[in-house]
């Protein structure tokens, strides 16, 4: 039996406006398996929170899925209505967002939150379900259970009130969890928590988790391996291990490259000249070409692409961009 959770072919996503169609997301390809961490980097409006959005099918109208298929444990779901959308999510998908302030209802204590998912996605009674939900405050890290679970949100700090968003993503036991920036909204400190209790819950509960983030020093400590996005298309994709130490597209080397390190006696950062372009204004090629020292005649006509590990770029995929 495959221990696939998540399969997407070939997705592509589009925005039509009066000017024509924009495309957030362009031919993107990834599988995650049962028990692993994939990490989703690249700078803002790469389309990494796009993919996770189509994912989740809580893409905002007039945002569409123009082709390519999702398939979660091998059930296809990018086909199924907003009502069977909302039966997957939650039960079968989990979601953890970057501020816990809008994932919580700040007029509900946190366990009547908790209690409230795990019956509307189990079959647990009132009371069976307040122990579930005790059980998974401890399992996330909350100090005091027995207290703080009649505690409203406010009075939990920021990591605090991540780790009971990371409960509520876990109450009915999900296949695989989409983390949009988990981390962005805490200190240092308390990301590496964070992160850790991820990976942990990952292990233990053998959950697919898709992480996204522009912190490429996130998925470094966190992911097994890492999907680089640049303008709706994959730029590279394998372990994190080989991506991180041999960088084979020249947009994640420039990532690795602005990655600050105590080890490193460089005075300055490495820059990637020039900005991400407008969904409106992506370049003929290689998108990546205008900002790219290594772009020849070739990268400027035609795109490269990839179906698995590699790196969509000519230099990488034929030793030269001529």
């Amino acid at each position: 039996m495959s221990d696939i959770v998540l399969d997407v072919r070939n997705l592509r996503v589009e925005f039509p406006t009066r000017k024509g169609i924009l495309t957030a997301v362009d031919d993107v390809s990834l599988t995650i398996r049962k028990g692993e961490i994939l990490g989703m980097v690249g700078e803002s409006g790469a389309g990494k929170s796009m993919t996770g959005m189509a994912i989740l099918g809580l893409l905002e109208p007039p945002g569409r899925i123009a082709s390519g298929a999702i398939r979660l444990s091998g059930d296809r779901i990018d086909t199924l209505s907003d009502r069977e959308m909302q039966d997957i999510r939650g039960r079968r998908i989990g979601a953890i967002f970057q501020d816990p302030l809008t994932s919580l209802n700040p007029l509900f204590r946190v366990g009547d939150q908790l209690v409230e998912t795990i019956r509307l996605h189990t079959d647990l009674g009132k009371a069976q379900a307040r122990a579930r939900a005790r059980d998974l405050m401890r399992e996330v890290g909350i100090p005091a259970v027995e207290e703080r679970i009649d505690n409203y949100p406010h009075q939990f700090s920021g990591g605090m009130r991540q780790r009971i968003v990371i409960a509520l993503a876990l109450c009915a036991e999900p296949e695989l969890i989409v983390a949009d920036e988990p981390t962005t909204a805490l200190d240092v400190s308390i990301q590496a928590q964070i992160t850790a209790l991820l990976k942990r819950l990952c292990r233990e509960r053998g959950t697919a988790v898709m992480l996204v983030t522009h912190d490429m020093g996130v998925i470094a400590e966190t992911a097994d391996r890492v999907a680089v996005m640049y303008a709706g298309r994959l730029a590279e994709v394998g372990a994190v291990e080989d991506v991180v130490r041999r960088p084979q597209h020249p947009y994640t080397a420039g990532l690795m490259g602005s990655i600050p390190s105590l080890r490193s006696e460089a005075e300055e950062l490495r820059m990637i000249p020039g900005a991400m372009p407008r969904l409106d204004a992506i370049p003929q090629g290689c998108a990546f070409h205008p900002r790219c020292e290594h772009a020849g005649p070739k990268c400027r006509r035609a795109v490269p692409r990839i179906d698995g590990p590699g790196a969509a770029c000519w230099l990488a995929l034929e030793g030269e961009t001529a």
